[in-house]
């Protein structure tokens, strides 16, 4: 795998977006998953992965917790782009039940620990259940978003669920990225352009100013670096 990885990486230096998602399809048999969490990115991306809709199973984790506005452009999404059906998996009632009363409703504001584990009830858990028995997870990941993603690949061995991760929008900037959505007027979230670049649980969310980072506004009560457990690098070697 590492020597397929590293030969498809070098193969797709040069692709535009157009063209590097059917070749990365061509060239992954098995299960092939796009997980969208309605952003601008995860927009781009399923404009031009809904010509190749029988070839992938889309879906998005409803956590319990979404702005109003993010369950708006989904249903924006849905009627621009009915052939891409996006399944919603949700987290595991009991599971939210127990949270909620051992740390309360709000209880992921009082620790990282705390937090982290709601993020691993509402988003990890369902997502292993979204991308069981995949070989290829399609993601909206930059390498611009955060230090923790700059060292990114087209193509990643993902370890810890056992699959390939292709991330098309690798080196594309914000502002290339907004270009594709007004070009082909695709829809986005309302809340965009109020300042949220990175729109995750309403609770954990807020708008950002102008210089500060592009998840500075996710979890913003806690330093260092700030991700859900969705995607942790296990392998930077392949």
């Amino acid at each position: 795998m590492k020597e397929k990885l590293s030969y498809l990486n070098a193969e797709l230096k040069g692709m535009s977006l157009a063209e590097s998602i059917p070749f990365v399809l061509k060239n992954f048999g098995g299960k092939k998953v796009f997980s969208t969490s309605f952003g601008i990115e995860d927009q781009v991306l399923t404009h031009y992965l809904a010509e190749y809709a029988q070839f992938i199973s889309a879906f998005t984790l409803d956590t319990g917790r979404q702005f109003p506005e993010t369950y708006e452009v989904f249903q924006r999404t849905q009627t621009k782009y009915p052939q891409l059906n996006i399944e919603t998996f949700f987290p595991d009632p009991e599971d939210i039940k127990k949270y909620v009363s051992n740390a309360g409703v709000n209880g992921f504001y009082n620790s990282i620990e705390n937090r982290k584990e709601c993020c691993r009830i509402r988003k990890v858990v369902p997502l292993q259940k979204a991308i069981k028995g995949a070989s290829l997870w399609i993601t909206g990941l930059r390498a611009e978003q955060s230090d923790n993603r700059s060292d990114m690949q087209f193509l990643e061995w993902d370890e810890a669920n056992g699959l390939v991760k292709f991330n098309p929008l690798l080196n594309y900037t914000l502002k290339e990225t907004e270009a594709v959505v007004e070009a082909f007027n695709i829809p986005i979230n309302s809340l965009y352009k109020q300042g949220y670049l990175s729109i995750g649980c309403a609770p954990c969310t807020r708008a950002i100013s102008k210089g500060e980072s592009f998840r500075a506004g996710r979890w913003w009560w806690e330093n260092g670096k700030k991700e859900c457990g969705l995607h942790i690098h296990s392998d930077k070697n392949y």
